[in-house]
């Protein structure tokens, strides 16, 4: 499967967060995410492992209570279950895979 880059197909996941469903397969989906300044995801887990790369921007993650700060360029790898949240410090663009599958996310 391939996916043509575009700008549109955006939905909103929270305050000042958007995401775009760009690839899934049969046991990973592949999501872009627009991350507004001053936004939150609040503290969360899910059963699903998360791996990602910052490609513009800002944020401070906190995972499983320590703080990590990110910026382009730089990745992470969240398993399955643990809590975390996210800080936006600067208008930001990442890219995350989940595994298994986000249902949730699919079109």
């Amino acid at each position: 499967m391939v996916t043509k880059n575009r700008e549109d197909g955006y939905r909103p996941l929270a305050g000042g967060i958007t995401m775009q469903n760009l690839v899934h397969g049969d046991e990973t989906s592949m999501a872009r995410f627009r991350l507004a300044r001053g936004s939150r995801l609040p503290l969360h887990s899910h059963p699903h492992e998360q791996t990602g790369i910052m490609l513009s921007g800002s944020v401070r993650f906190t995972i499983d209570g320590e703080e990590f700060p990110v910026g382009p360029g730089d990745s992470w790898c969240i398993p399955g279950d643990v809590e975390h949240a996210v800080d936006v410090l600067e208008d930001s663009v990442i890219v995350e895979v989940f595994s298994p599958v986000r249902e949730e996310y699919l079109d």
